[in-house]
């Protein structure tokens, strides 16, 4: 026996809103993978290009600025 109990009837403005702009842009969805792919997924990490990275780093001064 469940608390509450779902109202079907009622649909927001916003549920209704997404509901139109989805079924209007069925590409929509596809825009917001790709976007998302460009900004966020990665390539895989080369390994033997980062440690050579790291060993050819030039460490800084603590105050660069100091004529000394």
């Amino acid at each position: 026996m469940s608390l509450f109990k779902k109202q079907s009837a009622y649909v927001s403005d916003f549920t209704r809103f997404l509901t139109e702009l989805k079924q209007n842009q069925p590409q929509l969805e596809a825009d917001q993978q790709a976007g998302r792919a460009r900004l966020w997924d990665k390539d895989q990490i080369n390994l033997d290009e980062m440690q050579r990275a790291k060993e050819s780093r030039v460490t800084q001064k603590a105050y660069v600025y100091q004529s000394r």
